[in-house]
């Protein structure tokens, strides 16, 4: 039994993972972690991480990066792996992320689906036939208009894919409105549409001369993404100090 500690736990994706929980036979969420508690859950909930006395084998975080500290605190203290889910870090908050991962478990993920994982591994081996082919590189993702960041943390986490696939020679490019000239070779576009209840939706367009190849990954209900967090916390559970990724969860099943 993996007993988990949910932060962010009344917000929509708190709720979605509590209900995943409930209907897995070995994982079981022990403490909630919001500013309000609305007395919806059959578990405590707390204001503080910092007043959590719950013993738990992972902690799982879908809330706001301005806790970011609290929680890597907590972890480092109470030697609780954590998994993070949340995104939208500064360049400060990576650092203290991977600044942790030496004192404890840590598995960041900006997606936690197993497509999207698989789709990390697709475009870089993509990336190697069509990128030196001269092909030109464009992102496209959309979101529902009350996602907070843009691009998405899944945008950027595939466009870092394929930069490190190839030696990293791009430049990352988030608007050209500004821009009256052609688009050069080292750029990869990153675009950013949001708008309705979309859940998720990330094209990779691989565009050449005379062809286009696009690889396309729709997500049609948050469930993908509470399930994969809830099988990285089971897979943290024992787990040593140390940067994890969904590639070692999914390597591990």
């Amino acid at each position: 039994m993996t007993r988990i500690i949910m932060c962010g736990c009344n917000g929509a994706m708190g709720r979605m993972i509590t209900g995943i929980v409930n209907e897995d036979a070995e994982a079981e969420i022990v403490a909630g972690i919001d500013m309000v508690d609305t007395k919806e859950h059959c578990y405590p909930v707390f204001q503080k991480l910092a007043d959590c006395d719950v013993e738990a084998d992972a902690l799982i975080d879908f809330s706001t990066p301005k806790i970011l500290d609290d929680i890597l605190t907590f972890s480092k203290e109470k030697k609780v792996p954590v998994v993070l889910c949340t995104t939208g870090y500064d360049d400060e908050q990576l650092a203290k992320i991977e600044e942790a991962a030496t004192q404890t478990a840590v598995l960041k993920s900006a997606n936690m689906s197993l497509g999207i994982n698989t789709l990390l591994k697709l475009v870089q081996d993509a990336a190697k036939v069509f990128a030196t082919e001269g092909f030109d590189v464009e992102i496209v993702e959309k979101h529902h208009n009350q996602k907070l960041d843009a691009p998405s943390g899944t945008a950027l986490a595939l466009a870092d894919s394929i930069n490190e696939a190839m030696g990293n020679p791009y430049e990352y490019v988030y608007d050209r409105s500004q821009r009256r000239q052609k688009r050069d070779k080292k750029e990869l576009g990153i675009s950013a549409v949001r708008g309705g209840t979309i859940v998720g939706d990330h094209d990779v367009i691989f565009a050449g001369k005379d062809e286009v190849i696009t690889f396309s990954h729709t997500a049609y209900s948050k469930a993908v993404f509470g399930k994969g967090a809830v099988a990285a916390a089971k897979f943290l559970k024992g787990k040593t100090a140390g940067r994890y990724e969904m590639a070692d969860v999914i390597a591990a099943n």
